[in-house]
């Protein structure tokens, strides 16, 4: 292989990683509607290399905090009718 291809072969390894997906979350909001059976599920989601996860005290939503679960994904709101349904939808975002 020519030093040529060897860098443009870098080049595009370099640039082509995936973007991570940033999901944020409201620690009030998780502490409400999250249990301990369906917080693994959480864990093996975020876990994922295709996520960048931040978790804050308070995203300021309040009314929407009290009434379901949500998060912020790339600064869009995502909301579901409960724990299991706003996964789901991460999951889809997620998978693209």
């Amino acid at each position: 292989m020519k030093e040529e291809d060897i860098v443009k072969s870098f080049i595009t390894k370099l640039f082509s990683k995936e973007q991570k997906v940033v999901v944020e979350f409201c620690q009030k909001n998780l502490d409400r509607f999250l249990t301990e059976d369906n917080f693994p599920l959480f864990q093996d989601f975020l876990a994922q290399p295709s996520i960048e996860y931040k978790e804050f005290e308070c995203l300021s939503h309040c009314r929407l905090c009290k009434k379901s679960p949500y998060a912020q994904v790339d600064g869009e709101m995502i909301m579901g009718e409960s724990p299991e349904d706003l996964l789901q939808k991460l999951k889809r975002l997620n998978n693209g």
